[in-house]
């Protein structure tokens, strides 16, 4: 979306709009605020990616190995 010359994208986090462009330095995301709340949902680990163990993986990477 553009006005006036400016490109908006919606944040990512709240879905308000956002400038995407030198002005906003917390682009994609609307704020710091937006862009904290998604950093911490990295690294809690909501954001994961599903996968399936390769051949000769643990299944779980628990610390804890038997051999």
């Amino acid at each position: 979306m553009t006005k006036a010359g400016k490109r908006f994208v919606h944040c990512p986090q709240c879905g308000r709009e956002a400038e995407w462009g030198e002005a906003n330095p917390y682009r994609p995301f609307c704020s710091a605020r937006c862009k904290q709340i998604d950093l911490g949902a990295w690294a809690s680990g909501e954001y994961r990616l599903p996968c399936s163990p390769q051949d000769g993986e643990p299944e779980a990477l628990d610390g804890s190995f038997s051999s």
